[in-house]
């Protein structure tokens, strides 16, 4: 055979296969659907083929019952032309990590008889690209006994290890099929805000890994102001292609493949397909290379964004089953998330929508649903990101991971989820409220700031703030506890400090600024007001951990309460302050509070009008 010549015809299936063979198809946007049509056409000839496969965009045809004779499918991930197939028993599906599936072929665990691959034309020397999916297509032919080449011109040459000789094809057929295509989905508010959470943990330089659908959508579009991102991902779709152009991601400060866009396979529209096409910035390599914990682990500040189907209290995910339904597959997530996790500086987020099924259901549930299957451990979770915030589960407490989940829970399930965990002993009887918004922050419910050159996230304290406002409070030094308090309270118990950051952000208000260092959130500073319904009047207070200030965020704070206060329209904020605190006295004057007396000639009350003020900006970096 000549180096660029094409394999030989295939014209006789039953020269490659016999019944009970175990046939491979080759994944997502590369199925060869015109190899497997001329399959079907011959299914009478053949009983038990199983079909083995992930998933596969386009028609399923051996999954139909007229040919179960034929054809038994195990599906190692699930989509749409094998849920059904499955759930009615007349399919298989066989749990797996995405990483480890390659060794089931090579190991003999599951040894592949036939390939079914699609490829582009040879080149010069010979080699054909499996275009958009190496994934587990590469360790299949490797490994099986037969390769069948669907041969198409409009497949994209992909680079990296993406090759397979002519001469380690047995038969071919050549039929020009378009790529499939998979549009991008439309985002509703649930995905922006929550792209705008999971953007708020993604730092300049950061590696990242993410999935397909309308989360990873939302992430990649609220990226546009970061800088020198990378990619090492299981898959990618269209998304990455204009922060690509923009030089967003650009590789650069990969610590593992700099430079290159590293990737198994891709999914969506002719534009990704021609992105890829002969592109030197983009490699995709095998499953169990991509895939690998420990090569992930490679790039420093991974960030890995998945997906899930609910999440329990205690930080278990699952995300491959709806109840006792199996849905879709374990794929790359815990691979992922054990690699980004094992990096230096790096990050594994769960990200999905706090509710289902038109807002019925909640997806942050007290107890697994029946029938569900554990994916990713409580032990693997660092983060889960919903439309109502950033729950950090890294670290924490059974109690303290309750609480986090509930704030990002859906409003009107948070009562619901807190009584359940109380009857269980996972949290207090002293803990009574839900979390609530501050609707004038908008969304995210978080500022990024940036004060004196350093970088800190504004926020609303939380209930489950509980701990480390213990640890602001014991931070400060005796001058501080008697300025702020007005006297020296002899500690900051648990029960206390749940009173302190269980606020009705509606009616009163309590602000902190915090450092955030991976999953550890500090609280450096605090601000807030009591509302008085006599006289609309909000009773206000600052304080700053010692170490941090002259940052400008005593300052920060107290503009931010101004601008919240006008907006409900209170008439006055006042504040006692202790004649000699000078700091606070300065800072108070500087946005025209008036000074007056006070019943204790240690206090003066300070009094700013709000209603002949302009109004206070909120405003972020």
């Amino acid at each position: 055979m000549a180096k660029n010549a094409l394999p030989p015809k295939l014209t006789d299936w039953k020269q490659f296969i016999k019944s009970g063979d175990r046939i491979f198809v080759a994944s997502n946007a590369a199925c060869p659907h015109a190899l497997t049509e001329d399959l079907v056409k011959h299914a009478g000839e053949f009983r038990d083929l199983e079909m083995v496969h992930i998933l596969i965009l386009g028609p399923h045809p051996w999954t139909e019952a007229k040919y179960g004779r034929s054809f038994n499918v195990n599906s190692l991930f699930l989509g749409p032309g094998t849920r059904k197939a499955v759930a009615a028993g007349v399919a298989d599906y066989t749990p797996c990590f995405l990483s480890e599936i390659p060794s089931l072929f090579v190991d003999g665990v599951l040894p592949i008889d036939v390939a079914l691959i699609q490829v582009s034309p040879p080149d010069q020397y010979g080699y054909c690209s499996l275009g958009p999916s190496v994934d587990i297509v590469s360790s299949a032919w490797k490994s099986a006994r037969h390769v069948i080449a669907q041969i198409n011109s409009l497949v994209p040459r992909t680079f990296g290890q993406s090759f397979i000789h002519v001469s380690a094809i047995h038969a071919c057929i050549e039929a020009n099929l378009p790529m499939p295509i998979l549009p991008p989905p439309e985002l509703d508010e649930a995905a922006v805000r929550i792209g705008q959470y999971v953007a708020q943990l993604i730092e300049d330089g950061a590696t990242l890994q993410m999935g397909i659908g309308r989360i990873p959508d939302a992430v990649l579009r609220a990226l546009t102001k970061h800088k020198d991102l990378g990619i090492h991902t299981e898959m990618f779709s269209d998304g990455v292609i204009d922060l690509f152009r923009n030089g967003v991601i650009n590789n650069v400060r990969k610590t593992f493949h700099p430079g290159k866009m590293i990737a198994s396979f891709c999914m969506g529209t002719q534009r990704l397909y021609d992105f890829v096409h002969e592109n030197p910035h983009v490699e995709f390599h095998p499953s169990e290379y991509v895939n690998n914990p420990a090569i992930i682990s490679r790039n420093e500040n991974m960030v890995a964004i998945n997906s899930a189907i609910e999440v329990d209290l205690t930080g278990q995910v699952v995300s491959d089953s709806v109840g006792r339904r199996f849905y879709s597959g374990i794929g790359g997530q815990v691979d992922f998330i054990r690699g980004a996790a094992m990096s230096r500086g790096g990050r594994p987020i769960i990200a999905l929508p706090s509710t289902a099924k038109n807002g019925t259901i909640s997806k942050i549930v007290p107890f697994l649903t029946e029938g569900s299957g554990v994916v990713t451990s409580r032990g693997d979770v660092h983060y889960v990101v919903t439309e109502y915030g950033i729950a950090t589960l890294r670290g924490k407490s059974v109690r303290e991971r309750a609480l986090e989940l509930i704030q990002v829970a859906h409003p009107q399930f948070r009562d619901q989820l807190l009584t359940q965990v109380r009857t269980h002993h996972w949290v207090p009887d002293y803990q009574i409220a839900q979390p609530s918004r501050v609707e004038e922050l908008g969304d995210p419910q978080e500022i990024r700031l940036r004060l004196k050159g350093n970088v800190f996230i504004m926020r609303p304290l939380h209930a489950s703030d509980e701990r480390i406002y213990q640890e602001f409070f014991y931070s400060h030094d005796d001058e501080t506890v008697l300025q702020r308090y007005r006297y020296r309270p002899d500690g900051m118990s648990r029960h206390k400090a749940s009173t302190m950051v269980n606020v009705n952000q509606s009616r009163d208000l309590a602000l902190c600024i915090v450092r955030r260092k991976g999953p550890r959130e500090t609280i450096l500073a605090v601000g807030r007001y009591f509302w008085l319904e006599s006289g609309n009047i909000g009773e206000t207070s600052i304080v700053v951990q010692i170490g941090n200030r002259a940052k400008g965020m005593a300052s920060t704070l107290l503009g931010t309460l101004i601008g919240i206060a006008r907006k409900r329209g209170l008439e006055q904020l006042v504040c006692v302050v202790r004649v000699d605190n000078k700091p606070m006295r300065k800072l108070l004057e500087k946005y025209a509070f008036e000074t007056h007396g006070a019943d204790d000639p240690m206090d003066l009350k300070m009094v700013l009008p709000l209603t002949t003020l302009p109004e206070s900006p909120i405003t972020p970096e």
